[in-house]
């Protein structure tokens, strides 16, 4: 290639990137696509693909086995519907390889976003050689700033036989369903994939250290979800500590202290996440890691390093891609678009897809008692679907309110469209509604969502705060 001829008085870039970006998940996508649409050079390195935790591990994959899970009790609740549903069977690997060809298209969607926005994608393993250095499969490249969106990684314990478990990771492609599944945690990843498993067939117990699943969750939502995944099927196996793993013939024990062991085909691991940030140099280049190993941020995304930032699960904020993506914009415009942006990190709404599904915005009922007195009014019933099918099934919802201003301060759902339905009240919350408002709105009629406009009733055991 020729050298192009240097113009009179014109100033070379002294970096070759305006941002480089390690991590090519969903934050990272939007922030290099975002910064190349504003014009900045910039580049990002991916050592696995394009598309991150939750287009390949995570959020996509993990939904469409519960989608094909649920279809199980669909077929069973059909005849009371006057449909006879005969000769249906499960194809596991048929599942699977449905699964990774979607993957395969979104994976080529975001390769294909990031060409439009001129944005170099380099492939391999990046470290970082100093503060404006990065080195990937010994190429460097040097950028004015540089973001880590490296998000997280399943962490398994040290434990005897922990090499016989699986993660997250492996349960999405698993080459046969397994007959019978261990699964060890007791939060969102280790209810949901309890829900695949058991909705498909298999008989799944779960192993969890504390009282009840979904620590941080409220309370109320908590034994809602026990309660009906114990409905199911699923075995809680409460107040456990693993010892051990053993293999035998084939098979696995997981050997519970006191004695006791719980038999299974396969036994996974879902007791949390770690940030992935070994081995890429962050504290050499100065970065300051916290002690889980996650970033230590500033409002901003800004590191200890001026010009090093990072945002999504590598920070260890709040964990959602979501919010990931929102950093991402908030960083875009600081770094770029000439205004200075921060993360609100309030009423954000989340889900769990288990089954049946949670949807929850705002504070749970410990968190609101903590600033002051509050109402509870709080709702069960079973779905209108159910009163021909017979399903044992109910549904939970919960509003929390600010006694002194009548502000709602935490919605709380546990069934079918719990998601859907909260998306929506997050929208009220945002918006600081009250109360009153609710009840001033007309409900959509029959939906289990009027619930939320039609509770009048506060919980009189709350009535004191």
């Amino acid at each position: 290639m020729l050298a192009l001829p240097t113009v009179v008085g014109e100033t070379m870039p002294k970096y070759d990137f305006d941002l480089f970006t390690i991590g090519a998940g969903s934050g990272g996508v939007r922030a290099s696509r975002m910064a190349g649409k504003l014009g900045a050079r910039v580049a990002v390195a991916e050592e696995s693909r394009v598309g991150g935790t939750c287009v390949m591990r995570g959020c996509i994959p993990k939904k469409l086995l519960v989608l094909g899970a649920h279809f199980a009790e669909d077929f069973e609740d059909a005849r009371a519907y006057g449909w006879s549903v005969d000769g249906a069977r499960f194809d596991w690997p048929q599942l699977i390889r449905n699964k990774n060809k979607e993957l395969d298209r979104l994976e080529g969607v975001y390769r294909r976003v990031l060409r439009e926005n001129a944005v170099t994608l380099v492939e391999g393993r990046a470290r970082l050689a100093d503060a404006h250095t990065v080195e990937v499969d010994g190429k460097r490249h040097t950028a004015e700033n540089i973001l880590i969106a490296t998000g997280g990684w399943p962490s398994m314990p040290a434990l005897p036989g922990i090499e016989h478990a699986i993660s997250s990771n492996e349960a999405l492609d698993l080459p046969r369903l397994p007959k019978r599944i261990a699964i060890v945690g007791g939060g969102y990843i280790a209810v949901e994939f309890a829900g695949i498993f058991n909705g498909l067939g298999a008989g799944v117990t779960e192993i969890i250290r504390a009282g009840t699943i979904l620590r941080g969750f409220d309370e109320d939502v908590r034994e809602a979800l026990a309660e009906e995944m114990r409905k199911k099927g699923v075995t809680i196996r409460s107040d456990c500590q693993v010892r051990a793993i053993e293999k035998t013939n084939g098979r696995y024990s997981v050997r519970l202290a006191g004695g006791d062991a719980v038999e299974a085909d396969v036994v996974m691991y879902a007791t949390g996440r770690a940030p992935n940030t070994k081995g890429m140099g962050l504290e050499e280049a100065g970065v300051t890691l916290d002690n889980k190993g996650a970033v230590a941020v500033d409002a901003y995304s800004r590191s200890s390093v001026p010009n090093i930032c990072a945002i999504g699960d590598v920070t260890d904020r709040l964990n959602l891609t979501p919010v990931a993506i929102a950093e991402a914009m908030a960083l875009v415009q600081t770094l770029f678009g000439k205004t200075p942006t921060a993360m609100d990190y309030a009423n954000i709404a989340t889900a769990v897809f288990s089954q049946p599904p949670i949807g929850t915005v705002g504070l749970t009922e410990a968190e609101a008692r903590e600033r002051g007195p509050v109402d509870v009014y709080l709702s069960r019933f079973k779905p209108l679907k159910h009163t021909l099918t017979g399903r044992d099934e109910r549904t939970m919802m919960k509003l929390v309110v600010d006694r002194k201003t009548d502000r709602v301060l935490g919605c709380h759902m546990v069934g079918a469209d719990a998601p859907e339905i909260i998306q929506g009240i997050a929208v009220a919350l945002k918006c600081g509604a009250t109360k009153a408002q609710f009840d001033a709105t007309v409900g959509i009629h029959p939906t289990a969502a009027e619930e939320f406009v039609t509770m009048r009733e506060k919980l009189p055991e709350h009535g004191k705060g």
